[in-house]
């Protein structure tokens, strides 16, 4: 019988070509993409900068992370709708950006509901803040931790606020959220729900005036030069929760998955002392560029606090009594060893 070769070797080709092909394809590094809208020297940009360095690290650089940061990708809705449907991999948000995904995150918002970062981060990397990572697979988000925004506090072109008549009829940029519009118009204000990139110019043009944000955020997005009071309301305290896409998750091997959760974790702890030491060097800047920043007496804080209780007490029915119980319980129980 002849042996005919040429069908082997053409075989031998395909099966070399298919292996080269594997092992290239094995070799490529696989690329993450991460969107957020503050500047990358804002504590947020250094934090996911660090994270991407872990990453780096940790996988031999067999994972790459190229970061967007200035909005350059679109603000917080459209990075978060993006990363539910896997074209961006990862971004940080304010929980107030997942209320309209995940009704539970409302709580987190309750206004004036921490008075120390203790306080808050018990909740957070308690079981609070473990229930409410837990909601997001199923609304194709994968919840990798909590780093940190900082207590808010408000910006205005018109005077201080020193008591609780001073909010009355000035037009007060929030959150495209419900319990931030509720609560600035229970204040007295005029809110107006608006995306961050398009903060700043209408500052400038006095369609409002003005904004709520920590002290770091008012100083890299140079608020200062259109804003000239600053008031420490401090009447929410943001964390920012990392969010990454469900569909590169599940894309993922396990030991990818750990690389990405760990360097989240050592990225947080890192994020959270920056931020909070730039918030208190972003109150002396601020001061020495001329804006001027004053406290709020407790007397007037109880008495906002009073004013914004049907806020409140709506929204912990929204977000859910048992889980609210359990976060004042532990709030209570930090309070009680001061």
């Amino acid at each position: 019988m002849k042996v005919t070769l040429q069908p082997l070797l053409k075989l031998a080709a395909a099966l070399g070509f298919a292996l080269a092909s594997t092992l290239a394809s094995a070799q490529e590094p696989t690329l993450l993409r991460v969107a957020y809208v503050q500047a990358p020297d804002h504590p947020h940009g250094l934090g996911v900068q660090r994270f991407a360095e872990l990453v780096q690290q940790k996988s031999g650089g067999k994972i790459t992370v190229k970061t967007f940061g200035n909005a350059t990708l679109g603000g917080d809705v459209a990075v978060t709708s993006a990363l539910r449907g896997g074209t961006i991999d990862m971004t940080v948000v304010i929980p107030a950006l997942l209320t309209g995904i995940v009704k539970e995150y409302v709580l987190l918002d309750l206004p004036f509901l921490f008075s120390s970062y203790a306080e808050a981060d018990a909740v957070l990397d308690g079981n609070v803040g473990k229930k409410l990572l837990e909601t997001l697979p199923a609304k194709d988000l994968i919840g990798l931790g909590y780093w940190d925004h900082g207590f808010r506090i408000v910006t205005n072109s018109r005077h201080p606020i020193t008591r609780l008549e001073d909010f009355s009829g000035l037009k007060i940029r929030v959150p495209q959220s419900n319990i931030f519009i509720e609560t600035f118009t229970a204040l007295g204000c005029n809110a107006v729900p608006m995306p961050i990139p398009e903060l700043y110019g209408a500052l400038e043009s006095k369609a409002v005036d003005g904004q709520e944000n920590p002290y770091a955020a008012v100083e890299a997005i140079k608020f200062n030069e259109v804003q000239k009071f600053a008031s420490a309301t401090l009447h929410a305290y943001n964390p920012l929760v990392v969010i990454f896409s469900k569909k590169t998750w599940d894309r993922l091997t396990p030991a990818e998955r750990k690389i990405v959760q760990d360097a989240s974790n050592e990225a947080g702890v890192y994020e959270r002392q920056v931020s909070r030491e730039a918030n208190d060097k972003s109150a002396e800047s601020l001061k020495k560029k001329g804006m001027q920043i004053n406290t709020i007496a407790p007397q007037e804080i109880a008495r906002m606090r009073d004013k914004v209780k049907p806020v409140n007490d709506k929204f912990v029915k929204e977000g859910g009594e048992a889980l609210a119980a359990e976060m004042f319980a532990e709030i209570n129980k930090v309070r009680a060893r001061r």
